[in-house]
């Protein structure tokens, strides 16, 4: 009865009072009220201005729209934009919290997926950035979505003019072919998520912090040398070129993942490509600050934890492991020498969890393998509660968990 009663009070304010209250709310805050408040209020926060345009024009509408939007008064101008082009195409470009942008090609008609080639320039051209009146709205977090053959050029130059942009998301865009990402200084962020075409892929990204790619793996060519912090390296699919990878094709990733704290990682990654570029280092490759873990591994026909266990010797501060099964398989004849790690136990680790697999015995069998390696007991959490003793510890905090849209 007291939403009902609060949601007449607010359908009865007249826009203005409505845009007032907004006005004073911090964006997260008054996109979380929509959800209990009046219809009207709902209504207004998602109200879109509706336009026709030529695809040519992409950049300078969006651009158009990112500039009239007030965070100080988010209800002068629609924070959503429905943007129609071509032959039954549509973008629907909007503004979130925090300086979000999200921009959105799957709404209109499907388009076939040709292949294209993406440059993205983040160089700091100020005078590049922004020709219309000033704004108190710049783009930090920039959503790109599907993608395709006849927008990619719009979205080059559109993202050229953000120059302010931190955090960069690229979700299914299946005709994407090869990526260039060049930064100067910015952007921090990087995601790909399910391009499953993706051959190529070039960063030229000083400053990154966070990577995470979901996908079959493509060639990468790290041109500047970065240390990530974040790493989602989640290739379960296997390789993205019919051409084959060697691992010294692989260590310049590799050595951008060398000083992470977080990392999801494929065993046949690992196997096939990590291995035996650290084999003749003989122990003195570690990843020292390496505090989290999300292994993707493989089990069917039989759980070998022999990989698994090669690695954990190289990650002598993890506290969290997590572990899922089901992963592509590389055939490998690799063996583990005991002399090729230097650290034999785990002094930190408090949580391991366990997810997806089907049997019993490999749960059982991997938890005697990780109880060799530590010193102090930690909790392990598995899909059938009986085949592992839980103590009580801190709960864990993972990052690479959940991968949002």
């Amino acid at each position: 009865m007291a939403e009902q009663n609060s949601g007449n009070l607010f359908d009865s304010l007249p826009d203005e009072i409505l845009s007032r209250i907004i006005s004073f709310l911090p964006s997260e805050t008054a996109l979380e009220s929509t959800i209990f408040l009046s219809r009207r209020w709902r209504a207004l926060w998602n109200l879109a201005t509706v336009q026709q345009a030529a695809v040519d024009c992409i950049t300078n509408e969006v651009e158009k729209f990112v500039t009239l939007f007030d965070n100080l008064d988010p209800l002068r101008h629609p924070r959503r934009l429905q943007l129609h082009f071509g032959t039954g195409s549509v973008l629907l470009a909007t503004i979130a919290a925090n300086n979000k942008l999200k921009v959105d090609f799957s709404c209109g008609d499907e388009e076939f997926p040709s292949h294209f080639g993406l440059q993205l320039q983040l160089i700091g051209h100020q005078n590049n950035f922004l020709h219309f009146s000033p704004s108190t709205f710049y783009v930090k977090t920039l959503h790109l979505k599907s993608v395709g053959i006849l927008t990619y050029e719009s979205v080059s130059s559109m993202v050229s003019r953000f120059q302010f942009l931190e955090s960069l998301k690229i979700i299914e865009c299946s005709g994407l072919k090869s990526l260039h990402v060049e930064s100067s200084s910015k952007l921090m962020s990087l995601t790909i998520l399910d391009c499953p075409n993706l051959e190529s892929l070039r960063l030229k990204c000083s400053k990154l912090r966070s990577f995470r790619y979901r996908g079959k793996l493509p060639r990468i060519w790290p041109e500047y040398h970065f240390n990530l912090a974040d790493a989602m390296l989640d290739f379960r699919q296997g390789q993205g070129t019919t051409d084959s990878f060697l691992a010294s094709d692989f260590d310049p990733t590799l050595l951008t993942i060398k000083n992470a704290e977080v990392v999801t990682l494929c065993r046949w990654t690992f196997e096939t490509l990590i291995w035996p570029s650290i084999l003749p280092l003989k122990g003195n490759f570690q990843f020292y600050r390496l505090k989290e873990l999300w292994w993707i591994d493989y089990s069917e026909g039989g759980y070998n934890a022999d990989a698994l266990m090669a690695f954990l010797k190289l990650c002598p501060a993890l506290e969290r492991l997590f572990i899922d099964p089901k992963s592509y398989r590389e055939p490998s004849t690799i063996t583990y020498s005991k002399k090729a790690t230097r650290h034999t136990e785990l002094g930190h680790i408090k949580v391991v969890k366990m997810e997806g697999f089907l049997n019993q015995e490999d749960e059982i069998t991997l938890v005697n393998h990780i109880r060799e390696l530590v010193r102090v007991e930690p909790l392990v959490i598995a899909a059938s509660d009986e085949s592992c003793d839980k103590l009580l510890t801190a709960s864990p905090s993972p990052k690479h968990a959940q991968i949002r849209l």
